[in-house]
């Protein structure tokens, strides 16, 4: 329950997939289940529990439908699956997931590397998936994730106007949200705060998560400028696994222990049990022994009198 009269932020869990993507270990299914009940028991509201591309190029997402409706279970669990393509969102629709990400970056050369087309023809790619939702499941919100909106290891930087450009064409085609990546961990809270204020005056409520990477250390301060532009959902990674296997460079996501500490510290309320949630850490070293996963707060633990949810 969480409190009453507080601020609430919305924490999309997404260890299931972009942290699994990024090892080389395949976790079992039936602990990487294990793990997902435990995520869903701490509280969480939000899970990208799997992504839906041919398991050749990723074996460790080869049981992403039997996952999808495992998740489904939860009924207090919005599930999430990652869909590059129109036929991974086919796939994923069949499989029941309830809402749909597609990776758009805003770099030419990520976008070649991870998608192999242009963020110009990626939008032809997500008109295509909503046309598909619309005819099989319109209920279903389609989330793009800008990938590499603040700087790319391939190309170097990235003209905001582009962020903001390509921003546009996605909303003219439809989708429900847009949230910004930062996928190489090269941006900076004041470069956060300008774009996400600049993404609010452009498609207003359009503007959607905050996905933010550590691999410079300024995850949770580039999440708490996020959330003072105005952003109310956040990415993050149980342990701080994750990284896109296509941006060389792009180590482990902001730690999802972390980022719940920082904001109910702050009074703002995730709805997470930040007790359970670290005890979900459990899970998932069973199901990738020898696999590094970091976080400050379960290291430190929780203070004495903590009085989070």
């Amino acid at each position: 329950m969480t409190r009453p009269n507080t601020p609430q932020v919305l924490i999309s869990e997404v260890g299931p997939r972009d942290g699994l993507q990024s090892v080389k270990a395949t976790m079992p299914t039936a602990d990487k289940l294990r793990w997902i009940d435990a995520l869903a028991a701490a509280g969480l509201r939000e899970i990208e529990v799997a992504s839906f591309v041919p398991a050749k190029l990723l074996p460790q997402m080869a049981d992403a439908a039997q996952v999808v409706q495992h998740a489904l279970r939860h009924s207090h669990v919005r599930v999430m699956a990652l869909v590059p393509n129109l036929r991974g969102a086919q796939a994923a629709l069949q499989a029941g997931a309830q809402k749909l990400t597609l990776p758009v970056s805003a770099s030419p050369a990520h976008s070649m590397a991870n998608v192999r087309k242009s963020p110009e023809a990626m939008v032809e790619e997500v008109r295509a998936v909503l046309q598909l939702r619309d005819e099989l499941a319109p209920n279903v919100p389609v989330e793009i994730g800008m990938s590499t909106a603040f700087g790319c290891t391939l190309q170097g930087a990235v003209p905001e106007d582009d962020v903001v450009r390509l921003a546009l064409l996605l909303a003219e085609a439809g989708v429900d949200e847009i949230g910004l990546s930062d996928t190489t961990g090269m941006g900076n809270p004041a470069q956060v705060t300008r774009l996400f204020k600049r993404l609010f005056q452009e498609i207003g409520p359009l503007t959607g998560s905050a996905h933010m990477h550590n691999t410079r250390g300024l995850g949770l301060a580039n999440c708490l400028a996020a959330y003072e532009a105005g952003v109310r959902t956040f990415d993050s990674s149980l342990g701080g696994l994750g990284g896109c296997p296509y941006a060389p460079g792009a180590s482990g996501n902001v730690v999802t222990e972390d980022l719940v500490f920082m904001f109910e510290a702050m009074g703002v309320s995730t709805g997470i049990d930040l007790t359970q949630l670290m005890a979900a850490r459990l899970p998932l070293q069973a199901g990738l022994p020898g696999e590094p996963i970091y976080g400050m707060t379960p290291e430190a633990g929780l203070p004495k009198g903590w009085l989070g949810h």
